[in-house]
């Protein structure tokens, strides 16, 4: 793990083996597949993505497959940033968006105390941009304004196995893209101990 500190909230960037990766993606595939279960799980109606499909992944899934590992890593995260050890990692949410050409995620934030993204697949772009950037299908994280030696965007470039966690409250963007494939993702708000996440009680 990571931790970098490009302005005032602290990121922690990781990976998920190439195994657990397969048995998300397997499980995805698997959803798609079955309509019925695809239109019970969706979720799209609770986001603000500019995506036709984004659903939850079930909560027997995630339990079996994903919340030992997140649980672990969550607690390295907050040992680092704060030299303190939580009790609780309580996920509140995890679901899936599948990105397709010209789809994207307007800036936003999320609920909880902190949340997570993470990386599936990743398409070849087709960059056509006019100042030759390489911004698309990208995802930037922002937090108050430019200053001297101080930044207010850090843009990361993903790749399959990357996870990023972060704050609830960080405002982040998913940029579209060119491309005949896939961007999949996914995303989750977990809650950990309100005394050491409300810093108001100290």
């Amino acid at each position: 793990m990571k931790i970098l500190s490009p302005f005032g909230p602290k990121i922690a960037k990781l990976k998920f083996s190439p195994n657990l990766i397969k048995t998300i993606n397997k499980e995805v595939d698997l959803i798609i597949k079955k309509k019925t279960l695809m239109k019970k799980l969706n979720y799209s109606k609770k986001l603000v993505g500019q995506v036709k499909q984004e659903f939850q992944l079930p909560k027997t899934f995630v339990k079996k497959n994903l919340e030992k590992t997140i649980t672990k890593e969550v607690k390295k995260y907050i040992k680092h940033c704060l030299g303190k050890t939580i009790k609780k990692v309580s996920i509140k949410n995890f679901w899936v968006v599948r990105q397709f050409n010209n789809e994207y995620n307007p800036v936003h934030y999320h609920d909880g105390h902190i949340s997570g993204v993470g990386y599936l697949k990743i398409p070849k772009f087709y960059s056509n941009n006019i100042k030759k950037t390489k911004i698309d299908g990208t995802i930037d994280f922002i937090n108050g304004n430019k200053m001297f030696l101080s930044d207010s965007i850090h843009n990361h470039q993903p790749k399959v196995g990357d996870v990023i966690l972060f704050p609830n409250y960080l405002m982040h963007t998913a940029y579209p893209f060119k491309s005949s494939g896939e961007r999949r993702s996914f995303s989750f708000n977990l809650e950990i101990d309100n005394k050491i996440a409300n810093v108001f009680s100290r």
